[in-house]
């Protein structure tokens, strides 16, 4: 894979008006013409040229300039590359499919989803036949079958459960994820192998998103660039229903959702909690929820309904899907082969009225608590109670935190988990922060949507 020389694209992006206009730059040729004096050098000259076609390509990229996408150093580069995809839902499949036919030959895909009848619409890799069969596993098959030569390998089950060493094998990590949580670990988790003496460890990440006309691609080098975490506050945090509401007088079929598993699951359940990619999970769920659907003569209550409410899950339409994962793989083409620029660094799409395309730089954090070298830092006033600081924390768009729990070197504030030390911590949430944070301290912050602590430094103020 080639390395990104981040001074060689700035020079590529911004190429003067002047170099554009010189008669004698490649610039004014197109590609067929550029193909056909490749091939004619080639011919008179034989394969006694290659290296100097391959110095002219180079020379031609620091301009900016495309090469000859099929050269033989670009199709043993794709031979060679080894990608990652995370996700092989909508997005995934996509992304697959443009792997494999763009001339990637050493792809694997991890997934924890089965496949769905609602699926079938858009993930075009599957058939009624599949339905309940692994999409990694299915996908990967399909695959195969039509392309011959590639080798797709599978894993069904979380990105969680692979190792550094899993992760160390792949030149590139692509994203076609419809999970913050699952985006935000394996950000965290390529910043986190970075040794800056070893280049093997730097695994360049590549994230698309969709959410029904719009979406978005994005190039994220570790440590580099932006990662995903500085970019949290763009995303809008999670619908959710006022719990007086959903109790006492629910009019709409999602609040008889948001009833079965925020009030009745612990109710009958306990500490345990629901798995969204449990299909017996969901099934409850949504029968639980039809039942009250019933007593308020609401209507509209189904399972996949229920399965978007509990994971939260937009609508998904495959065209976007198909723009987003060209760009992706677009972009993974020119990482690996050095081919073109690749994108610095945030590419925006909404397809709503036409097809509109933003791409911007997204700048690092100093702050961020996966990339970032400074500390969070909280103003707080010391009359602010520890209920007030979590409930501050959760409604913090920068970090979208859950669950937070709380604690400073010398003393446990309050944890969520487990039940013993929630119950014994409960009683400080109506205490003031200054009984147990002095002026200039740092908070620890844990939290399920967390993949790394936050360290908070507070600063007292009346």
């Amino acid at each position: 894979m080639t390395v990104p020389d981040s001074k060689r694209q700035r020079t590529s992006s911004h190429s003067s008006n002047e170099d554009m206009a010189t008669p004698t730059s490649t610039t004014d040729k197109s590609d067929v013409d550029m193909i056909d004096d490749v091939e004619e050098r080639k011919d008179e000259n034989g394969d006694d040229t290659q290296d100097e076609a391959a110095a002219a390509a180079a020379e031609e990229l620091e301009k900016g300039i495309i090469g000859v996408l099929d050269s033989p150093k670009i199709v043993k580069a794709l031979a060679e590359c080894k990608i990652l995809v995370i996700g092989a839902g909508g997005l995934g499949c996509e992304i697959l499919k443009n792997l494999a036919l763009t001339g990637f030959k050493q792809l694997h895909v991890i997934d924890m989803d089965t496949i769905d009848l609602s699926n079938l619409n858009r993930q075009f890799l599957f058939r009624k036949k599949d339905i309940g069969k692994s999409k990694a596993i299915v996908a990967a098959n399909f695959v195969m079958s039509r392309v011959p030569g590639v080798e797709v390998v599978p894993y069904y089950g979380k990105i969680q459960d692979k190792d550094d060493d899993y992760y160390r094998q792949f030149q590139l990590v692509i994203c076609g994820l419809d999970s913050v949580e699952a985006r935000r670990w394996i950000n965290a988790k390529l910043v986190d192998m970075v040794d800056e003496d070893d280049m093997q460890s730097w695994k360049p990440l590549i994230d698309g998103g969709t959410e029904g006309f719009k979406g978005q691609a994005r190039v994220i080098l570790p440590t580099m660039s932006s990662c995903y975490e500085c970019s949290l506050d763009m995303f809008n945090k999670p619908t959710t229903f006022p719990i007086c509401t959903i109790a006492n007088t629910p009019r709409l079929p999602e609040h008889c959702i948001e009833w079965a598993s925020v009030l009745e699951w612990p109710k009958v359940w306990g500490d345990k909690k629901y798995d969204t990619d449990n299909p017996e999970h969901i099934t409850w769920l949504y029968q639980q929820a039809s039942e009250r659907a019933k007593k308020f003569n609401i209507t509209g209550v189904t399972y996949s309904l229920t399965q978007g409410v509990v994971k939260n899950i937009i609508p998904a339409i495959a065209s976007t899907n198909a723009v987003i994962a060209a760009s992706c793989c677009n972009e993974a083409f020119k990482l690996a082969t050095g081919a073109a620029p690749y994108l610095n660094n945030y590419m925006m799409y909404t397809g709503n009225d036409g097809v509109y395309t933003y791409t911007f730089e997204h700048q690092k954090k100093p702050d961020c608590t996966v990339c970032g070298s400074e500390s969070s830092v909280a103003k707080l006033n010391p009359e602010m109670t520890v209920e007030e600081l979590i409930e501050w924390l959760t409604e913090k768009p920068d970090i979208q935190l859950k669950k937070p729990s709380l604690r400073t070197a010398s003393k446990t504030i309050y944890m969520q988990a487990p039940k013993a030390l929630e119950e014994a911590t409960r009683p400080n949430l109506s205490k003031f922060i200054s009984e147990f944070i002095e002026d200039g301290e740092f908070v620890t912050v844990t939290d399920v949507a967390l993949p790394v602590s936050l360290q908070l430094k507070v600063i007292i103020r009346p």
